[in-house]
C-alpha cells in the first residue's frame, strides 16, 4: 500500500468547484468528495506515467486507500506512534516554496487556489502529519514480525518453480584501495576554508544559508544546508556531539566527520527532542598530481601481484587502506553498506554483487577482466563520496540463473520475510476495519473493495 503516493505529489492542482460533501467516516475522521476527487485524479495520473490502468473505479479505490490511511493514523494516536507537526515542516515548505515558484508569485498562488497561502501550508501540514503517521503505524505493525530458517524453506517450497525469481548476472571481487598520501594536507585546506566561512558569518558579511547554498556538497544546499529534523542519534556521533551543545543561531567549530567536514548552525531543538540544524559540508580535494601519486604507487603494487612477487591477499592486508576488506584479503563484501543503513549483521554478508549496485568506475574495471585478473589503477569514489584510488581483482562471475535457497537464501529470506509481513498485516488490518466505525454513503458502499469489511 503505497500511501505516500497519494499525498506526496504535493501540489495542490487548481479544479472546479465542487459542491463538497462527507462520502465517508472512519472512527472519527471525515473523508470528504473533493478529497476523492482530488485523489483519484492522481492516481489516474501516475498510472498514466507508469504506463498501466487499472479495472477498478478509480474514485472507489481512492476512497479505500484515503480510509485505510485514517483507520491508521486513528490507531498511531492510540498507541502514541503519531509525526508530530515539527517533523514534516521541512517537506511541507519545501513543497509550498515549489508551488509559489510554479505560480509566480504568493498572490498568484492564491489567487489559483482560491484560499491564503497560510491556509494552504496548515491543510498540507495536516495532510503530511496524517499520512506519515499512518506510514509510522503500518512499519509499527510489519517490523514486529520475524521468519525462521524453516518459515523460508516452506515459502520457498511452496512457490510454483516458473515463480522463482531470476537472478541477474552477480561479480565477486577484491580490491586495494588507496588514499592520497597529502590527505592531512587537503583536510588543512578544507579547515582553513571552512573557518574562513565561520568568519564571514559571524561577522555578519554573509548568511549561513547563502553560503550553505553556494558551497555545501551535501543534498541540503538547496535548502541552505537545513536537515530534516531528527534526534541526535539520527546524526553521525562527532555531527550529535557538536550540535547538542548548540544555542539557536551559534555555529559550531569545524566538525570532521567520515563525510567530511561541517560547520553547523544549531536553529531549534523540538518539543520531542528532536534537532533542527543548517550545516556546509566539504570533503577533501586534491590535485591531479596527489592523485596520480596514488595511482601509481598501486599500478605497482598490481604489477608486482602480477608477477608473482606478491599475492593480492597480502598486498591488500599490507597496503590497502579499506579496513574491512583488508582483512579478507581485499575481497569485498556490503559490510559498509549494512553499516552505513545502522543495520550491519553477520548473517546478511554478502560478497556477490550485480552491476547495479557497482560504483560506475568499479563496474568499468572489472567488466574488463577475465577470472583472476587484476585492474590498473583507477580513480573511483568511497560510499561517503571520499575520493581515492583502487585496483580490482575479479574473483568469480556468476550467471544469471533461477533463484537457488543454497546461493541466493538472502533474497528468498527477504521475498518471505515480506511474503509474512503483509500477511500479518492484512490480518491486523481487517480486525480493525470489522471493529473500527466505518460509515459509507450509498453511492459508494457497492463499490469494489480491496479489503474486506468496510460495508457494515
Amino acid at each position: 500500500m503505497l500511501l505516500c503516493a497519494i499525498l506526496c505529489a504535493g501540489a495542490v492542482e487548481a479544479q472546479q468547484v465542487i459542491i463538497d460533501k462527507i462520502v465517508a467516516v472512519v472512527g472519527n475522521s471525515a473523508i470528504y468528495y473533493s478529497d476523492v476527487v482530488e485523489t483519484a485524479d492522481r492516481l489516474v495520473q501516475q498510472r498514466r506515467e507508469m504506463g498501466y490502468t487499472s479495472d477498478r473505479d478509480p474514485k472507489n479505490e481512492a476512497l479505500e486507500q484515503l480510509m485505510l490511511q485514517k483507520l491508521l493514523y486513528h490507531q498511531s494516536q492510540i498507541d502514541s506512534v503519531d509525526v508530530s507537526r515539527a517533523e514534516v515542516a521541512v517537506p511541507v515548505e519545501n513543497v509550498i516554496q515549489n508551488m509559489i515558484s510554479e505560480a509566480g508569485s504568493i498572490g498568484a498562488l492564491e489567487a489559483q487556489e482560491h484560499k491564503a497561502v497560510y491556509d494552504i501550508r496548515e491543510t498540507m501540514v495536516q495532510q503530511y502529519v496524517e499520512m506519515q503517521s499512518a506510514e509510522a503505524m503500518q512499519r509499527t505493525i510489519m517490523d514486529k514480525v520475524e521468519i525462521t530458517p524453516g518459515e523460508v524453506e516452506r515459502f520457498y517450497k511452496s512457490q510454483p518453480k516458473d515463480s522463482l525469481p531470476i537472478v541477474p548476472e552477480q561479480y565477486v571481487y577484491a580490491h586495494i584501495t588507496k588514499f592520497p598520501s597529502s590527505m592531512d594536507e587537503a583536510k588543512r585546506r578544507v579547515r582553513e576554508r571552512l573557518l574562513d566561512m565561520r568568519e564571514r558569518i559571524i561577522s555578519g558579511k554573509a548568511s549561513f544559508a547563502t553560503l550553505a547554498r553556494m558551497y555545501s556538497e551535501d543534498g541540503s544546499a538547496v535548502r541552505g544546508g537545513e536537515l530534516e529534523p531528527m534526534p541526535l542519534d539520527g546524526f553521525v556521533k562527532p555531527f550529535a556531539n557538536a550540535l547538542e551543545k548548540l544555542k539557536p543561531d551559534q555555529i559550531s567549530e569545524v566538525v570532521e566527520t567520515e563525510f567530511g567536514f561541517h560547520i553547523i548552525q544549531g536553529i531549534e531543538r523540538l518539543p520531542n527532542n528532536t534537532y533542527r540544524c543548517r550545516h556546509i559540508l566539504i570533503r577533501p580535494y586534491y590535485t591531479p598530481s596527489e592523485l596520480a601519486e596514488s595511482d601509481q604507487l598501486l599500478d605497482s603494487l598490481a604489477n608486482l601481484i602480477r608477477c608473482d612477487s606478491i599475492t593480492f591477499e597480502k598486498a591488500a592486508m599490507e597496503h590497502s587502506d579499506d579496513p574491512y576488506s583488508k582483512q579478507n584479503g581485499g575481497l569485498v563484501s556490503n559490510h559498509d553498506i549494512l553499516e552505513a543503513q545502522q543495520a550491519y549483521q553477520a548473517s546478511l554478508t554478502q560478497t556477490k554483487f550485480y552491476k547495479e549496485y557497482l560504483m560506475p568506475a568499479d563496474y568499468n574495471a572489472i567488466r574488463r577482466l577475465k577470472k583472476g585478473e587484476i585492474s590498473d589503477a583507477f580513480q573511483t569514489m568511497d560510499l561517503k563520496n571520499n575520493q581515492l584510488s583502487k585496483i580490482v581483482k575479479l574473483v568469480d562471475v556468476i550467471p544469471s540463473h533461477t533463484a537457488t535457497l543454497d546461493e541466493d537464501y538472502l533474497m528468498i529470506e527477504e521475498a518471505a520475510l515480506e511474503h509474512k509481513k503483509r500477511a500479518e498485516y492484512n490480518k491486523w488490518l481487517t480486525g480493525k476495519i470489522q471493529s473500527m466505525y466505518v460509515r459509507i454513503e450509498p453511492e459508494f458502499r457497492e463499490g469494489e473493495w480491496e479489503y474486506e469489511g468496510w460495508v457494515k
